[in-house]
């Protein structure tokens, strides 16, 4: 029998229409079973991938697990799930949305903490003070006992957030937060400040496999069908074309251009977005022209670095 290919989105929220907008503008859709509220769906585009629908937290552990074979979930939900997980998870691709900061907070009215040092010496003068140990509320355990004690931090002890986390230190309920936020506006309407050097982690959205999922070749066919499509739109967003018309020594003036990461196409040059205006400056300086700029819908390119990332850590290299 052959088995598909389990790929876990999520099935609410923010983060699941930013996944299914990112799909679509891979030329791919969902099909979702049972209406909106169905928890299964196919994914239209490429064959042989059913979809799951989860929450967030669940695709993290599902991968973890190796109960579905591709998901897309943040990296703060991946790396909560203990330090083993770059052991049985590969980060895949960055998706560029799903962005958002795990950091450690204080109140603004501690006019002397700034940073982790700061706070080391709060922590111990407070335990000294009053026998009651520093309070931090946290939904994130694994990642907040990880950062304190590579800097050096013990007096303090985590009290577990079921909540809205930042409004526990105006409610007395703890001294400190570690939470995630994106753009630090509600963390500082409840009277917190962000530590200079309290982020803990940069997350987003990633696609992710699992390596203790069941990985049989037709899988990891159809995992690459999907990841060259991902990656080809990627480097689309990338890149332009320039095209102008040909003449001898347009493959050595081209040559020239390799350094600034152009490649050469037919009649013109792949080129970074950040480099366009520049080459084609020098192209037309050098006597070449009209240059015409493009946008191209997918760049496939011979390698596919996901895929070759993921057949190795599923020992298929």
């Amino acid at each position: 029998m052959n088995r598909l290919l389990v790929l876990a989105v999520p099935s609410k929220g923010r983060l699941k229409e930013q996944v299914e907008a990112w799909l679509q503008d891979c030329s791919l859709s969902l099909s979702v079973s049972g209406g909106d509220r169905g928890y299964a769906a196919d994914l239209k585009g490429v064959s042989g991938i059913t979809v799951r629908l989860l929450s967030a937290g669940d695709i993290a552990e599902a991968l973890e697990a190796g109960e579905v074979h591709l998901g897309v979930t943040g990296e703060d939900l991946l790396r909560e799930r203990g330090p083993n997980i770059d052991r049985d998870v590969l980060l895949l691709q960055a998706l560029g949305f799903g962005r958002a900061d795990l950091v450690v907070a204080a109140p603004r009215s501690w006019l002397d903490v700034e940073n982790m040092s700061d706070l080391e010496e709060v922590a111990h003068d407070m335990l000294a003070r009053t026998g009651r140990r520093m309070r931090v509320a946290t939904k994130y355990l694994v990642q907040t006992r990880a950062f304190f004690a590579r800097h050096g931090i013990a007096d303090y002890r985590i009290s577990e957030s079921a909540g809205a986390t930042e409004g526990a230190p105006a409610a007395g309920a703890a001294e400190l937060v570690v939470d995630i936020t994106t753009t630090g506006a509600t963390l500082q309407a409840n009277g917190l400040k962000i530590l200079s050097d309290g982020v803990i982690l940069k997350s987003e959205a990633h696609l992710a496999a699992s390596r203790l999922a069941d990985w049989t070749p037709g899988n990891l066919a159809s995992a690459e069908a999907l990841l060259r499509i991902l990656e080809a739109r990627a480097s689309a967003h990338g890149s332009a074309t320039l095209v102008w018309p040909s003449q001898a020594g347009d493959e050595d003036l081209s040559r020239q251009f390799e350094s600034l990461g152009a490649s050469r196409r037919p009649n013109g040059l792949l080129v970074p977005n950040a480099k366009v205006a520049e080459i084609a400056t020098s192209l037309t300086a050098a006597g070449r022209g009209p240059v015409t700029v493009s946008r191209p819908d997918f760049v496939f390119d011979v390698q596919s670095k996901a895929t070759e990332a993921l057949k190795a850590h599923c020992g298929q290299f």
